[in-house]
């Protein structure tokens, strides 16, 4: 259940905004009346989502909005009376994700959380993505990194183009023409020892026993493949 904080000065408004988001649309709501308690719920507690109102007693939207940002990356979406283009540019720059002037259109409002929380979702997922485990192996193709249990295995660029040409099409048995097409664009063509030696090389970095791999293998008189069983 996704949790959302609602920072306002106007119980009214909360009231409203905490029927709509529990009620109908499943959302654990918890509020706070001024700046300084919102500051203290948010430390408290853990939130998918803050509505932020601008104008609030003792601290107020701005400085909240900053603070909350100098330490987390929880969506904000700003909500004020205030109509004026500079308050939202402000409202921008001190990290808040969106920006609705009162009084708004509740279902206007309850689609923007949505594609807030549906963003997160996609990027959370592109992420996953990224981060390949096969057995006691994990790459991460973001920033081109391996890990063997808990060791960290420096590979040269091409011997990385490998290993992600393998980890990303399992199975699949590519000869070493085809490496050579797809790794080295035809900068060594006729030397296909090039790609025995990368092979070996990288063999030597992420198997057990190299003369004995578990990753990478070759399928005699055709190529090599990665295999994950």
């Amino acid at each position: 259940m996704k949790r959302i904080l609602i920072v306002d000065d106007e119980p009214s408004l909360i009231k409203g905004l905490r029927f709509n988001l529990e009620q109908q649309d499943g959302y654990q709501v918890d509020e706070a009346l001024d700046g300084e308690e919102a500051l203290k719920k948010f430390e408290e507690g853990k939130y998918d989502l803050i509505l932020l109102d601008l104008m609030l007693p003792k601290i107020d939207g701005m400085e909240v909005c900053q603070r909350i940002r100098s330490v987390s990356n929880v969506p904000i979406i700003m909500l004020t009376a205030k109509d004026d283009d500079m308050d939202k540019i402000m409202g921008l720059e001190f990290g808040a994700d969106d920006y609705m002037t009162t009084p708004f259109n509740m279902l206007e409002l309850k689609a923007r959380i949505k594609t807030i929380f549906r963003r997160l979702e996609n990027s959370e997922k592109s992420r996953e993505s990224q981060i390949i485990k096969v057995r006691n192996m994990t790459v991460n193709l973001e920033n081109r990194s391996v890990m063997i249990d808990d060791r960290e295995v420096s590979l040269t660029a091409k011997e990385f183009d490998l290993l992600q040409l393998f980890i990303t099409n399992r199975g699949k048995v590519f000869d070493r023409e085809k490496l050579l097409e797809l790794i080295w664009k035809y900068e060594y063509l006729g030397d296909l020892r090039t790609v025995d030696v990368h092979i070996r090389r990288l063999r030597e970095k992420i198997e057990t026993n190299p003369a004995k791999p578990e990753f990478i293998l070759t399928k005699w008189g055709v190529g090599y493949y990665f295999s994950d069983k």
